[in-house]
């Protein structure tokens, strides 16, 4: 293990990437200290849905790669999803061919087939169970285990990376790494949900319709999550409610009893997009080792572990 390592890590970002690659990090031995300047009900990644698929992220393979990784952890822990926030869900993906997925998911997935017409009428697409994470668990779940291995969990506002007092330093900062960076080439896709009462839907479902708009539910503990858009650099963190009524829409039309679910809440979450993930390790201006991991869109949550997995390498030496 590397000499910076041994003398502290500050991880900066407490989204599920940072939280991820701070509990891989501290269960190696490492001193961890995750910064975060939102407490972790708040992130980005709370927001998220979060169905494990990879979802508009490149580089394709090493994204594939980091997936099953993630997914090989996912399964190990919806054997606790009281505690882990993680359970094993059927579901149907819309629009997605089984030749693309055979030729690096099938044999992980075994269960894996094209829908039928009682599963997704008038559509076409592929039948799944997939790890389907609910992020008011999961995400205490990942602070929970990162200070049970010795981590520390601290409200920090960053205005520079050189600010972490460690030796080495890990960015997890997503879509604030725009600024801190700075790297333009971080930019928001804004992504809008509903949150209603479950009227009984125990599957999840995605779908793409022929205009490129986006309708998905996800089955959570008491609630049924509704999304959704993808709105590329927009900004606003508020919920629009023209897209809402749209969203309940779309999802009716798949499943009628949704359309007179009651509503609990509005959510909007901005993805942090690049046209690929940056994991590597640099230098800050002062020389200490900084590991780069973020840029990971929608998929942040498919990719943590296998991400976390590298930067954790990058960061050991």
């Amino acid at each position: 293990m590397g000499s910076e390592a041994n003398s502290g890590v500050v991880v900066v970002g407490g989204g599920v990437v940072g939280l991820t690659t701070a509990v891989v990090l501290a269960e190696r031995g490492v001193r961890v200290r995750l910064w975060t300047r939102d407490p972790v009900g708040r992130t980005t990644s709370a927001v998220a849905g979060a169905l494990w698929w990879p979802y508009r992220i490149d580089p394709r393979e090493s994204a594939r790669a980091w997936a099953l990784r993630s997914l090989e952890v996912y399964e190990e822990l919806a054997l606790r999803p009281e505690a882990t926030g993680v359970r094993m869900v059927e579901g149907v993906l819309g629009e997605t061919p089984m030749d693309e997925a055979d030729s690096w998911a099938a044999a992980r997935l075994p269960g894996l087939r094209p829908v039928t017409e009682a599963e997704y009428p008038g559509g076409w697409g592929l039948w799944a169970r997939l790890p389907l994470l609910d992020m008011a668990a999961h995400l205490p779940y990942l602070r929970e285990r990162l200070t049970a291995a010795g981590g520390a969990v601290e409200t920090h506002a960053v205005a520079d990376l050189a600010e972490a007092d460690a030796p080495l330093v890990v960015n997890c900062t997503g879509l604030a790494a725009r600024e801190l960076v700075p790297d333009p080439s971080v930019r928001p896709v804004r992504g809008q949900l509903v949150v209603v009462e479950n009227p009984g839907i125990r599957t999840w479902m995605v779908t793409t319709g022929a205009d490129g708009s986006m309708a998905y539910f996800f089955p959570q503990p008491g609630r049924l999550v509704l999304g959704g858009t993808a709105e590329e650099d927009a900004w606003s963190a508020r919920p629009d409610p023209g897209t809402a009524e749209a969203i309940v829409r779309r999802c009716a039309a798949l499943r009628p009893e949704i359309a007179d679910a009651r509503v609990l809440e509005h959510r909007v979450g901005l993805r942090p997009a690049r046209d690929a993930v940056r994991l590597e390790r640099t230098r800050l201006p002062d020389g200490r080792v900084l590991v780069h991991n973020y840029g990971h869109g929608g998929a942040g949550v498919t990719v943590a572990w296998g991400c976390a997995r590298r930067a954790a390498e990058l960061a050991t030496g």
